[in-house]
C-alpha cells in the first residue's frame, strides 16, 4: 500500500511574528554585546549572549551589511594555535544620527557617531517668540547646515528630545508650559524639513538611555535619571526598559512638594519641585544678590569657579535642595543608581558633596552627576535616535534600499 503524503502544516501568522521579533532581538543583543566588548570575536559574542555560533554568525553578516559593524582589522590567535579568531567591532566610520533638543532659551543641534559620540554641534538661541514650526524648521536647517561642513558623514536619522509632557509613539509635544507648546506634531515637522526617519521623546528619558547605552549606567539593571534645568522632570529605567506611561507622561514631576520650598508656582501651591529647583530661580536668585545680571546659570557657575562666595553659595543651596528631590525618589523607587544632570552637580565637587550629604550616607554612593557633562543637551537628541536603532537594528529605515538587504522571510 502507498504511502501517503502529508502535507506541511501550515505556518501560523503567529509563529511568523514570533520569528521576527527573535531576529529583531537577536540582532539587538548583539548589536549591543559589539557596542560594549567590541573588538570581540563571534565566538565571545555567542557565549556573551546565549546565542548560538549560527545565529551569532548569521545577525553578524547582516549588521555588516547594514554597516553598523566590521571585522577589526587584526585577527587574534587563541592560544597561538588553530584558526585565528577575527573579532567584529561597531562601524562608526560611515554613519551619524542627528540630534535635537530643545530647551527654553535656545535649541541643540548636533551629529553623534553611533558610540553615541558627539561629532558636530551648534546652538540656535530663540529669537524673540518663534512658533514651534519656525523654530523646529530652523532646527532642521541647522542639522543640514551641519552635515554639510561634516563630510563623510551619512544621517541614519534623526531624534528629538524635548522638556515638558512628550508622547514618544505619535512624536508629539503635548504639553510645555515654558515654552507655551500644546500638541506640537514634532515628529511630522521635522520629518517633513529633513525627510529622514525621526524619534521624539522627553530628554530625561532620552538621557537615562544613553547612561545605559555609552555611559556609566551600563549593566545596571534599574536606573533613574533627574534632570534640573529650566524644566525639571525624571525617567526611570528597570530591566533595560524606560518606563513610559499612558501616552509618555511618567516622569512628571514638576509640582511634586519639596519640603522646605518657599517658590510660588503658578499652580497656586507653594514649593513645587519645578518652581524650586528651576534654573529660572536660580539665575533670579543669583541676580538679587549681584552675582550676575542675566538669565544664563552657567554665569553662576562660572562666578563661582572664579572664587565668588555668593555664587557658591546659592550653587551648593541647589544642590541640597536637588539631593532632597533624589532621596524622595530614591524612596519611592529604590533604584540601583541614580543619575543627576544639573548645572552646579556636573561642574563643582562641593555641589555634589552637598546632594550626596541630603541623600544620606547610606545611599550617596548610588548617586552620581551625568556621564556628559559638556555635552548632555547634544548627547540627548541623537540617544533618541540611537535607543531606537540598538533597539531593532533591522527594522531601521535605511536612507538607500540598497544600503540594507531585505531581513528574509
Amino acid at each position: 500500500m502507498p504511502r501517503t503524503a502529508v502535507p506541511p502544516a501550515p505556518i501560523s501568522p503567529v509563529t511568523r511574528v514570533a520569528d521576527s521579533d527573535r531576529r529583531r532581538t537577536s540582532a539587538s543583543v548583539i548589536l549591543r554585546s559589539v557596542l560594549e566588548h567590541g573588538p570581540v570575536a563571534r565566538s565571545t559574542i555567542a557565549r556573551l549572549t546565549g546565542l548560538s555560533p549560527a545565529s551569532v554568525t548569521d545577525h553578524c553578516a547582516r549588521l555588516t551589511g547594514l554597516g553598523l559593524i566590521r571585522e577589526a582589522a587584526a585577527p587574534r590567535r587563541s592560544n597561538g594555535v588553530g584558526r585565528p579568531h577575527v573579532p567584529v567591532d561597531l562601524d562608526d566610520s560611515r554613519f551619524v544620527v542627528g540630534g535635537v533638543h530643545v530647551a527654553v532659551p535656545y535649541t541643540t543641534v548636533s551629529l553623534l557617531d553611533l558610540r553615541g559620540r558627539v561629532v558636530a554641534r551648534r546652538e540656535l538661541k530663540h529669537r524673540d517668540r518663534l512658533e514651534p514650526s519656525q523654530l523646529l524648521a530652523r532646527a532642521a536647517d541647522g542639522l543640514g547646515a551641519l552635515l554639510r561642513e561634516t563630510p563623510g558623514c551619512r544621517a541614519l536619522g534623526v531624534g528629538v528630545a524635548v522638556g515638558g509632557w512628550v508622547d514618544r509613539d505619535s512624536g508629539t509635544v503635548v504639553e510645555h508650559p515654558l515654552l507655551g507648546w500644546r500638541d506640537v506634531p514634532v515628529r511630522e515637522t521635522v520629518g517633513a524639513h529633513t525627510g529622514l526617519p525621526v524619534q521624539v521623546d522627553g530628554h530625561a528619558r532620552a538621557l537615562v538611555n544613553a547612561e545605559r547605552l555609552f555611559g556609566q549606567a551600563r549593566g545596571d539593571l534599574s536606573v533613574l535619571h533627574l534632570f534640573v534645568g529650566n524644566m525639571v522632570d525624571a525617567a526611570f529605567a528597570t530591566n533595560d526598559e524606560v518606563h513610559h506611561g499612558p501616552r509618555s507622561q511618567a516622569g512628571a514631576i514638576a509640582h511634586l512638594p519639596l519640603a522646605g520650598g518657599t517658590e510660588s508656582c503658578a499652580c497656586g501651591r507653594v514649593g513645587c519641585l519645578q518652581v524650586e529647583l528651576s534654573e529660572r530661580t536660580l539665575c533670579r536668585r543669583a541676580r538679587q544678590a549681584g552675582v550676575i545680571d542675566g538669565v544664563n546659570p552657567m554665569h553662576v557657575v562660572a562666578a563661582a569657579q572664579a572664587g565668588d562666595p555668593v555664587a557658591a553659595r546659592l550653587l551648593r543651596e541647589r544642590a541640597r535642595l536637588v539631593g532632597r528631590a533624589a532621596g524622595l525618589l530614591l524612596d519611592v523607587l529604590n533604584p540601583e543608581r541614580v543619575v543627576v544632570t544639573e548645572v552646579g552637580v556636573l561642574f563643582r565637587e562641593d555641589c555634589l558633596a552637598a546632594l550626596r550629604d541630603e541623600v544620606g550616607a547610606g545611599r550617596s554612593a548610588a548617586v552620581s552627576p551625568s556621564s556628559f557633562p559638556d555635552s548632555v543637551l547634544a548627547v540627548a537628541g541623537g540617544a533618541v535616535a540611537l535607543d531606537v536603532l540598538y533597539r531593532d537594528p533591522l527594522a531601521w529605515s535605511w536612507p538607500r534600499p540598497s544600503d540594507a538587504p531585505p531581513e528574509s522571510s
